[in-house]
């Protein structure tokens, strides 16, 4: 898991229209970049729509948000009209910067171990750096968590 107080790695990864998004494109701006397991899963789907619904008081503190899962860039289109999400969604189908920000991790459910993707929330100041980290999150509480955190910013 990266800290806060240090440089976002920077990394380019296709969006749901096939485009090249880099984090590096939103310097000046800050952005709430979130890790998730699945398109149209019951958690992931709760936790986009919250998203959704506090878009624009996000966008009205200088943010954009990025959600980042290893689904595949047609998943992402999918999923993106379905709920009409206003937001990018990336493409990490290989896990790099899954991996590079600490979200692929050991999970335990019913009874099994695998490795798969945390629920995890960074807000990057204007520089590009990490302000805040938020592990582990809850789909029900995510956006809120973040709307809070940019207000105290």
């Amino acid at each position: 898991m990266l800290s806060a107080g240090t440089k976002a790695p920077d990394f380019t990864l296709k969006d749901a229209n096939g485009n090249s998004v880099s984090l590096s494109d939103y310097l000046g701006r800050k952005v709430v970049l979130y890790f998730y397991a699945k398109d149209n899963t019951a958690g992931c789907t709760r936790q986009a729509c919250a998203f959704a619904e506090f878009y624009d008081d996000i966008v009205s503190k200088n943010a954009v948000i990025i959600g980042i899962s290893r689904d595949s860039v047609e998943s992402h289109k999918k999923f993106s009209d379905k709920y009409q999400l206003p937001f990018v969604l990336l493409s990490d189908p290989e896990c790099q910067v899954i991996k590079t920000y600490g979200a692929w991790q050991e999970k335990k459910m019913y009874g099994r171990t695998t490795m798969g993707t945390v629920r995890t929330t960074y807000i990057i100041d204007e520089q590009g750096v990490i302000q805040t980290v938020m592990e582990k999150v809850k789909a029900m509480t995510s956006a809120y968590d973040v709307m809070l955190a940019l207000k105290e910013e």
